[in-house]
């Protein structure tokens, strides 16, 4: 099928994943399908979003109104991809940044969700993409790793933690998404239409996109035939960090 590259085997699949970006849409435009397989395969899913998204467009709706409708919809995306348990931390959207406050908020969400991955995003700078760059984006990814480890496992960050009753976690892996070298392949071929029916759900977001689902066609089968899966399977792809 490919070029010695192996689909992940989610016969059987971690109990729980949790998915930490920086705004609504994110998800749904970068790992919906592996959000989907793995509720499939019978995992546990969890969102935990940063912001609400209320300093993006539409630049003349109301901020609360934006607030509020972002986060609607992508509680409606989720349901399409079989996740349910989504919360958003309350941050303010573009003032992000990866610092102990942030790693702290996060840090009580791993401990909290206790996960066996965490999926989160790029912390890199991607200067051919510098779209998906957003400062909020790197923030988010370089809190979340740091929360994996080592705060999320050592008792003595932010010890007020104890007091409050959570109590220390260890994650055994990262999956971060367009961080190369990839070497996590999630066929997301049987659910992709889930991972379309996810992001158009996003009205107040993309109605720029003339056809969501040939957009994210061409993305996850670019993404596959990249890496020599040349039978139409449509891929997302992730960096594996193994922490332990």
């Amino acid at each position: 099928m490919s070029d010695g590259k192996e689909l992940e085997d989610l016969t059987e699949p971690p109990g729980t994943v949790l998915v930490v970006v920086a705004h609504p849409d994110d998800i749904d435009f970068g790992i919906a399908g592996t959000a989907a397989a793995l509720s499939a395969a019978g995992s546990r899913v969890v969102y935990r979003i940063a912001t609400s998204g209320e300093a993006g467009g539409p630049d003349d709706m109301d901020r609360a109104e934006l607030k509020a409708t972002r986060e609607a919809e992508q509680r409606t995306a989720g349901e399409h991809v079989g996740v349910t348990d989504i919360e958003f931390l309350g941050l303010p959207d573009g003032h992000l940044e990866s610092n102990v406050a942030l790693r702290k908020e996060i840090t009580k969400t791993i401990r909290s969700v206790k996960p066996d991955v965490l999926i989160t995003q790029n912390p890199e700078r991607r200067w051919d993409r510098i779209f998906a760059s957003h400062p909020d984006h790197l923030a988010v990814g370089e809190a979340a790793v740091s929360a994996a480890y080592p705060d999320s496992r050592n008792p003595h960050f932010c010890p007020e933690l104890l007091d409050e009753g959570y109590e220390p976690h260890t994650v055994p892996e990262l999956w971060i998404g367009s961080l190369d070298p990839v070497d996590v392949f999630i066929n997301i071929t049987d659910v992709f239409d889930a991972k379309v029916k996810a992001l158009s759900s996003h009205t107040s977001q993309v109605a720029w996109i003339e056809d969501v689902d040939a957009l994210l066609r061409e993305w996850a089968s670019t993404v596959g035939s990249a890496h020599g899966f040349t039978d139409g399977t449509l891929i997302e792809a992730f960096r594996r960090i193994r922490t332990i």
